[in-house]
């Protein structure tokens, strides 16, 4: 069965190689504008009318109004402009499958969180800012104030496969696991909340991550009321989305002490305005949303896809990272 597969993602030489050879059975079509970045959406093209694949950010109009469309794979794990009512309204009654790049980015995402987790807990940055400024040698400071992530209490804001592959990352330090999610199914290793017992388990965790993704019901979810309940002197993680924040309250929480330190790589705006308050906020770790990042992301996004593909093709089996 020969395809015509859309692309629209400016990939590394050597993706876009691994791409061609593994779609020689079928017609790959570059758009007229392609980006590196797989954040932003891409522009409406016209190629993508006769194309029964939408590989890359196509255009969420696209996705919705050209009949032939049949599997639109997007190369972020967050979704945003296709959660809505209307888009997965769509692709149900026209029997579009619609695939995102979760398990790609799990790996790198959690490596990222339980970094800063360790960093912070030996207190890695401070020694690191002091080596570049004053030089002072803070012996007893730095040495009896550290801390071990062995048997502390972590606060999933979503459990979906970044917090999995976290999980996993963490079953060796013996942490008390706890997720909260709208299936409150069981799972292992970890104690899966409802939402209604999210204020006592914000009371007791050392470490918030939030992995939520951007909609109608998660923005601000984070908020000043929800803060308050943290545990004091508790550290917050966020490597969901930046909407799903009220950051003028997040900053009051560290410049008062109730949080300890909070590590950012998603914000409201981005590239956060270099006279952001968040950027001197007491405490405050930022990085320009590259905790998915890894040197070989393009070809893992491509292999990711062309593994699909030969399911998709084939007509049997569950495509990875399918949502809906």
């Amino acid at each position: 069965m020969s395809l015509t597969i859309w692309c629209n993602g400016q990939f590394s030489e050597a993706a876009t190689h691994l791409l061609a050879e593994g779609t020689r059975e079928h017609r790959l079509v570059w758009a007229r504008t392609r980006s590196k970045m797989v954040l932003p959406s891409g522009e409406t093209d016209p190629a993508a009318r006769k194309a029964d694949i939408l590989f890359g950010q196509p255009a969420v109009n696209d996705c919705r109004q050209h009949p032939r469309v049949r599997w639109v794979a997007i190369t972020t794990a967050g979704y945003a402009r296709f959660d809505t009512p209307e888009v997965q309204e769509s692709f149900r009654e026209r029997g579009v499958a619609f695939t995102t790049t979760s398990s790609v980015l799990a790996d790198p995402c959690a490596q990222q969180v339980l970094a800063m987790m360790l960093a912070l807990g030996r207190n890695l940055l401070s020694s690191h800012r002091e080596q570049l400024t004053d030089r002072s040698w803070s012996y007893e400071t730095r040495r009896y104030e550290a801390s071990l992530l062995t048997g502390q209490t972590v606060l999933l804001l979503g459990y979906g496969a970044i917090g999995r592959r976290l999980a996993e990352l963490l079953a060796p330090f013996g942490v008390k696991l706890i997720a909260v999610r709208r299936q409150t199914r069981s799972e292992r290793g970890v104690r899966i909340i409802a939402e209604a017992s999210l204020s006592s388990a914000l009371a007791e965790a050392d470490h918030v991550v939030n992995l939520l993704p951007d909609n109608a019901s998660t923005r601000g979810y984070v908020n000043a009321r929800r803060l308050a309940c943290c545990r004091r002197g508790a550290r917050f993680y966020n490597v969901g989305r930046g909407a799903t924040v009220d950051e003028r309250a997040l900053i009051d929480s560290l410049e008062s002490g109730r949080l300890g330190a909070a590590y950012l790589d998603v914000f409201t705006e981005e590239p956060l305005p270099p006279d952001h308050p968040l950027w001197s906020t007491k405490h405050c770790y930022v990085t320009p949303h590259v905790a998915g990042g890894r040197a070989d992301q393009d070809e893992a996004i491509v292999r990711h896809f062309l593994a699909n593909l030969a399911v998709f093709t084939a007509g049997e089996g569950v495509l990875t990272d399918k949502i809906g």
